[in-house]
């Protein structure tokens, strides 16, 4: 394999898990620029940390030295061909370079932004908007949606995207006030040039703008007071590199352009001991699906994580916007298209905050109370993806307990609608413009590790004890306790009805009752797809054909939809791995959950949306002795609010 031929420098890291510096992105680029199978057409298409295996992690003592290698997928425009390649940059070589057959890597910022200018020097496309009545084409903003896959012949092999148009009535106007209907084009990246344009006739732009910018407002309400949050001794974390310290909580901070943030080695101090509760945390896919079976709408049902690349898409954060308080940022340090290190300043938000009581009982005999306050810590990264904002926020609060909580905001994707119209397949928020109905599903993938390796997984239903000799009154009801022996087992929907929960349990671990420890994943709001089973949807999003999915722990599953899902036909993840139906009992387990939320448009979801929650709890089930917050400090009498 080739070696480095001239010397880089180097920064050491502390850790095996550390993400990939900019020095090292350097190397490896050096590295794969010297092999002869860079082509001048050879693209960077992801460049991450090859994580270390989970033996390596767990022989791993500081000082030790470190091996470091970068997983890179390439993309070669000349011949359409993907790669797998590992770069050892401690040892300066290339390791691997596998050929991946009939697959498209994720979309890449620059052919999403060069594209642009193609298109709107084409005559056939000048000539539809001139039909419209639009001549100058700086007013137009084009929007990239992933093509998919419905089986269409004449889009076999090609590297497509789907390409909408919208109107600005000026430079600073909200284009999604004024879609251009009817009007696609289809772009093929290799060739660089337009496939298709499919023009289904002339639909009436809406009119009405759509500001949000503060000039808009023409009056802010005056009545609100300043809220401060101070924390005038500094904050109670500790920060080593990206191992965060907090509250007996332990973990560490990744980043990867796919899936953004990632959390490692999530572990809690109990006793004077570390107990493992997850090996690793991450969104591992995210599909956004619209109802609307129009020929301009139906294609639209985009993977943010894999076929965009979330982390690539990652905001820089504003103290005092996005985070509120005394904040830690971590910066992420990707690769770009050319494998040239990009800098995404204050991608990560980190900050405690109160929340409200953490525990708290009057006795009214002795009119003595005890009461503290919940404090949790916020880890989180904010991304654009077109017209929405996806906030993601990880929360851990000093009871032991995990909640991870999906923020979605910015701006409805539109679609025009003749004046008499009333849409079927969605909501008028402004004349003549039609938001439509549409879901956004999320999948978590949680590499679990309760107390160890070795757990089980059993769902847990509530259910009523019939009436009769054991429930004469007829208020009894228990809650029973399943295994989930096998991944097929394993395939499970929520069950409100049945306040329906599933518990991870470590058996070889006790708690003080004589119970295996355990930690428990609640559901919070969430919905199914309404989407056809034979669906294109559903079949390249087959992982939300079910909430929970568990599977025996195998480190190139990573992805609920595989690793290459943009224009993939489907079948690929979770359902063609749990075909082989594998015990996931006493074993190292992930643990796969699916949450939606259910998007019915609004008026007062336009011009810009608030924020809708969804997500998801970690409680832990007998896994501490007792309260684990007793030892929470009373709060200060200065910290209380008293009436007057």
């Amino acid at each position: 394999m080739p070696l480095l031929t001239q010397p880089l420098s180097l920064t050491t890291v502390a850790h095996p898990l550390e993400p990939l510096t900019a020095a090292e992105i350097r190397v490896a680029t050096a590295l794969l620029k010297q092999d002869p199978r860079w082509g001048s057409r050879t693209r960077v298409a992801s460049m991450t940390l090859q994580e270390p295996s989970k033996a390596v992690l767990a022989q791993f003592r500081e000082g030790d030295a470190i091996e470091r290698q970068a997983f890179v997928i390439l993309y070669d425009r000349s011949t359409s061909v993907t790669s797998e390649v590992i770069v050892s940059i401690s040892q300066g070589r290339i390791l691997s370079w596998r050929v991946i057959a009939g697959v498209q890597p994720t979309l890449m910022e620059e052919e999403l932004l060069g594209c642009e200018a193609v298109i709107k020097g084409d005559p056939r496309y000048r000539a539809a908007l001139a039909k419209r009545g639009i001549t100058d084409v700086s007013r137009i903003n084009l929007d990239c949606w992933s093509a998919g896959n419905f089986g269409f012949a004449d889009e076999a092999g090609r590297r497509l995207i789907q390409v909408m148009s919208l109107y600005r009535q000026d430079p600073t106007d909200n284009p999604y006030a004024h879609p251009i209907e009817g009007l696609i084009v289809f772009f093929d990246l290799d060739a660089w040039q337009i496939f298709k344009i499919e023009d289904t006739g002339v639909v009436p732009i809406p009119q009405e703008p759509g500001g949000y910018w503060r000039e808009t407002v023409p009056e802010f309400r005056s009545d609100l007071k300043p809220l401060e949050i101070k924390q005038p001794q500094g904050v109670s974390f500790r920060v080593d590199g990206h191992r965060v310290r907090w509250q007996k909580w332990d973990f560490r901070v990744g980043f990867t352009p796919r899936e953004g943030l990632v959390l490692h080695t999530i572990g809690y101090e109990d006793q004077g001991r570390l107990r493992p509760i997850i090996h690793r945390a991450s969104l591992s896919e995210m599909i956004v699906p619209y109802g609307d079976p129009r020929p301009f709408h139906f294609r639209k049902n985009a993977f943010d994580v894999g076929e965009y690349g979330l982390g690539t898409l990652t905001n820089s954060l504003k103290l005092g916007c996005d985070c509120l308080g005394e904040i830690y940022y971590f910066d992420a340090v990707l690769a770009d298209n050319n494998g040239d290190p990009r800098l995404i300043h204050n991608a990560i938000c980190m900050h405690e905050e109160d929340f409200g009581i953490l525990w708290k009982h009057t006795d009214w005999r002795t009119g003595r109370s005890e009461v503290r306050r919940s404090r949790r810590l916020v880890v989180s990264f904010i991304a654009t993806i077109g017209n929405y904002e996806y906030g993601f926020f990880w929360y851990f609060y000093q009871d032991g307990t995990i909640q991870y909580e999906v923020k979605l905001t910015g701006i409805v994707s539109t679609a025009a609608a003749f004046p008499d119209e009333k849409p079927r397949y969605g909501t008028l928020v402004s004349p003549g413009l039609n938001a439509p109905i549409h879901q956004h599903f999320f999948n978590v993938r949680l590499d679990m590790t309760v107390d160890g390796e070795r757990n089980s997984v059993y769902e847990i239903n509530t259910e009523p004890v019939p009436l009769g000799p054991e429930n004469p009154y007829g208020n009894a009801f228990v809650a029973t306790s399943t295994l989930l022996p096998t991944e097929q087992a394993a395939q499970r929907q929520i069950n409100p009805f049945s306040a329906r929960s599933w518990k991870i349990v470590n058996p070889h671990r006790h708690n003080r009752m004589g119970e295996p420890v355990a930690y428990k994943l609640i559901p919070m709001d969430n919905t199914v797809s309404f989407a056809h089973p034979q669906s294109s949807i559903r079949q390249r999003a087959g992982f939300v054909n079910y909430h929970l999915w568990v599977t025996p722990y195998h480190p190139d599953e990573l992805y609920a939809t595989g690793p290459y899902p943009n224009q993939h036909p489907g079948g690929d993840g979770l359902p063609k791995w749990t075909q082989a139906n594998r015990s996931i009992t006493d074993t190292n387990i992930v643990v796969w959950y699916t949450f939606g939320h259910h998007h019915i448009c609004r008026l007062e979801d336009f011009p810009v949306m608030p924020v809708s929650y969804v997500g998801f709890t970690l409680k832990p089930l007998g896994f501490f002795d007792r309260n684990p917050a007793l030892d929470v400090p009373v709060p200060k009498p200065s910290h209380c609010c008293h009436g007057s």
